[in-house]
């Protein structure tokens, strides 16, 4: 076996949504992108869609597939959820020199950089991060059937089921529960819907809420509010303190800020870099630390 070159370094963060490698090489970083890589919710789908993002990386690089898997990486997927499902990857990916972790720590890692601080990520799924005095701490993430709390997935799947409250009476019926009535077909198309829907097709619909919020609909209202609490809430279980920065990060996590309580609000900053960056970062370290 040739020794791996640790001058490159490849990095795989993938979620809900999308999956993105990055290869970082004389100076350059390269990436490519495919679907939705989560392995609770799709073990041999997240594994097809990091191959189909090496090989296009592959392509793009100039540099085979087995030259590439000799470079030290490190994979932060959602869906790695304790020590046997990574080692399962570690067994489905090529990779020779591999960190296999969830993708909470790459997203803590890209936002913060080496600031003090916590991360509330809603994406398609949601956790909730934090980064004080040299300590790395986690909540959330526990995937959509159990968790993922302030989620988009969340707040389309919640929007759905105060809608049918409000059919039987025990919500109030408001412009965004009629929207979504009409679009889906009444309350049987949105059982139905329900019955089969994936996590980013729920998410789909959290746009419509976050819009509906603005306009001052209550149930957009309430499910915002709602969510905003979620996060306070779980900020301040791992640590979090007035003066700490927070980055809030994933598609609809900006959308909460109007809604968090005022002395979270002051403490928002924009993030340092993206999940990616962090994961890059990671796998740098991970080089440095095999060949010393």
């Amino acid at each position: 076996m040739n020794k791996p070159n640790h001058t490159n370094v490849l990095a795989v963060d993938g979620g809900g949504t999308r999956c993105r490698v990055a290869l970082r090489t004389a100076g350059r970083v390269l990436t490519a992108e495919t679907g939705s890589a989560n392995v609770t919710s799709d073990f041999d789908g997240g594994v097809a869609q990091i191959m189909k993002a090496l090989h296009a990386l592959s392509e793009r690089a100039g540099i085979g597939l087995d030259a590439l898997a000799r470079y030290p990486a490190f994979v932060g997927l959602a869906g790695v959820t304790g020590p046997e499902i990574a080692d399962r990857l570690r067994a489905a990916l090529p990779f020779q020199i591999l960190r296999v972790e969830d993708d909470r720590l790459a997203a803590l890692r890209g936002a913060l950089g080496d600031r003090e601080g916590a991360v509330a990520h809603s994406g398609t799924g949601s956790f909730y991060a934090a980064q004080i005095a040299g300590t790395a701490r986690f909540s959330g993430g526990w995937g959509p059937v159990l968790g993922d709390e302030a989620s988009a997935q969340w707040v389309g799947r919640t929007a759905l089921r105060l809608t049918l409250e409000a059919v039987d009476g025990r919500a109030q019926m408001t412009a965004l529960s009629e929207t979504l009535l009409a679009q889906l077909g009444g309350a049987a198309g949105i059982v139905s819907f329900g019955r089969t829907a994936r996590p980013p097709e729920f998410g789909a619909l959290a746009p419509m809420v976050t819009q509906a919020a603005q306009e001052n609909d209550p149930l957009g209202t309430r499910i915002m509010t709602d969510g905003a609490s979620e996060i306070a809430r779980s900020l301040s279980s791992i640590g979090w303190q007035p003066g700490l920065t927070i980055c809030l990060t994933g598609g609809i996590a900006p959308q909460f800020q109007p809604y968090l309580p005022p002395e979270m609000q002051v403490d928002v900053a924009p993030a340092a870099g993206e999940p990616l960056s962090g994961a890059l970062e990671l796998a740098c370290e991970l080089a440095t630390e095999m060949s010393s």
